[in-house]
């Protein structure tokens, strides 16, 4: 049987840290799924709505939505799809991927003196526990 205590524990831990970390954005305006979707659009690069719809887990009305607050900003591009005058490729712009950025540092910033904090062993318990997470994420 498993253990559902340990399952409790580790989904209340990982939402919490998850929501205080997800708060430390370059701007608090943005959606989490708006930053979803630049932040895929600058690691990954240009692509379509469709293919950033399937990444990000999101219907296509739903990413629509998301896209056009993010191309009003100035966070996202949209340009002719070369194959396709039907669809558009999106891309982040120089402002967009400065905003991932800038996230991701504050996100660091928040979360790097509180590491240094810890001890050694509990640093390296927590790197052995991301590999472990970062297996459970892909079952």
């Amino acid at each position: 049987m498993p253990d559902t205590s340990l399952a409790t524990d580790l989904r209340i831990a990982v939402n919490r840290l998850s929501r205080t970390l997800r708060a430390q954005k370059a701007d608090a305006s943005m959606t989490d799924g708006q930053f979803s979707a630049l932040a895929r659009l600058h690691r990954d690069g240009a692509m379509t709505l469709a293919e950033l719809s399937r990444q990000d887990g999101v219907t296509p009305p739903s990413m629509t939505k998301s896209v056009a607050v993010l191309v009003d900003r100035g966070l996202v591009s949209k340009d002719d799809h070369g194959d396709d005058r039907r669809k558009v490729l999106l891309a982040a712009t120089p402002a967009g991927s400065a905003f991932v950025e800038e996230t991701r540092r504050r996100r660091d910033d928040w979360l790097s003196p509180r590491l240094t904090a810890l001890s050694d062993q509990e640093r390296r318990t927590l790197a052995d526990a991301t590999e472990i997470m970062r297996r459970l994420a892909q079952q």
